[in-house]
């Protein structure tokens, strides 16, 4: 009846895959509850899974009990939160992506250069919120699809969100630039590679694809971005689904090829499911696409590491 193209890459990237480890590190060493600030990634299926086997979510550090372990997600937290954290005697892991640490890292060095930094980004997302903690006094947030919107005096650079489309944050950058011609830009791009790639391949099959159908919550900003950009490249129709069941079975009305793509922080058991899910509608011919392999791996957070040395 009709085939499905299934991008890769797809799914967890090592940024994800470190944070998760991380978490079942901790229960593992520790034992629960392991406490951890926010979703440690943006999966409904990752956090009840790890829920399940005994890390407890929490909004804010006052819902955990004193001198308990706390690990601070993948998306980073401002240095006021880890202060917080050792006022309370908390032990802390911090699970925050290595490429999330570097725009960190950018951010403290452009403020001490004396620039004011245009952070492209979603406010209240908590990537944005911890970056911001780095300089408050310097930092300029403006939503990717605004960026008139920002003033500022002397010299400006830009640091973005690392999930963001690629062809946003540029344009964002190029309206920056007409505004403040001597805009600095940062060291590296920001943007992360496994936003990068997934996009790029997304954007491979869209031009082919009736429907795109992309597995990812609705919070995860990178899955959300993969919705955008496919239809950008052509697609026809493009949703966003946490699991199989969520797809509607009259989105495949006159579709002969479905593309299929999953968020960085999505397991592949769900994208399997959903593979089912549509050939038991018709849809069994399954073509790969790969437009990259990806072999970047991190360690394990340091406290974790120096415990396993000493167990």
């Amino acid at each position: 009846m009709g085939r499905v193209l299934l991008a890769a890459p797809r799914g967890f990237c090592a940024g994800v895959e470190r944070a998760i480890a991380t978490v079942e590190e901790a229960l593992r060493r520790f034992g629960p509850p392991v406490y951890v600030r926010k979703q440690i990634v943006h999966n409904t299926y990752v956090v009840d899974d790890l829920t399940r086997r005994g890390a407890v979510f929490v909004e804010e550090l006052d819902e955990v009990p004193d001198g308990s372990l706390v690990v601070f997600s993948a998306h980073g937290v401002s240095p006021a939160v880890k202060e917080a954290a050792g006022l309370r005697g908390l032990r802390t892991v911090d699970a925050t992506c290595p490429l999330v640490t570097k725009v960190h890292k950018e951010a403290v060095r452009m403020a001490e250069a004396g620039y004011e930094i245009v952070l492209i980004g979603h406010a209240g997302h908590e990537e944005v919120e911890g970056t911001y903690g780095e300089a408050p006094d310097r930092i300029h947030v403006v939503d990717p699809a605004r960026p008139g919107e920002v003033t500022v005096k002397g010299p400006v650079t830009w640091l973005s969100q690392t999930t963001l489309a690629v062809d946003e944050t540029m344009r964002a950058v190029t309206e920056l630039r007409n505004r403040f011609p001597d805009l600095v830009d940062p060291p590296s791009d920001d943007i992360c590679y496994a936003s990068q790639n997934r996009q790029e391949a997304i954007t491979r099959i869209a031009p082919e694809c009736e429907l795109v159908i992309v597995v990812g919550s609705a919070n995860s900003s990178n899955s959300r971005r993969l919705v955008e950009v496919a239809l950008g490249a052509g697609a026809d129709a493009a949703y966003l689904v946490d699991r199989a069941g969520d797809a509607d079975e009259r989105w495949l009305d006159g579709v002969r090829t479905v593309g299929v793509s999953s968020g960085a922080s999505v397991p592949e058991l769900l994208v399997e499911e959903l593979l089912g899910w549509l050939a038991a509608r018709g849809y069994a011919d399954v073509e790969g696409v790969t437009l990259a392999e990806e072999t970047l791996t991190f360690s394990l957070p340091l406290e974790l590491r120096s415990a396993r040395k000493s167990s």
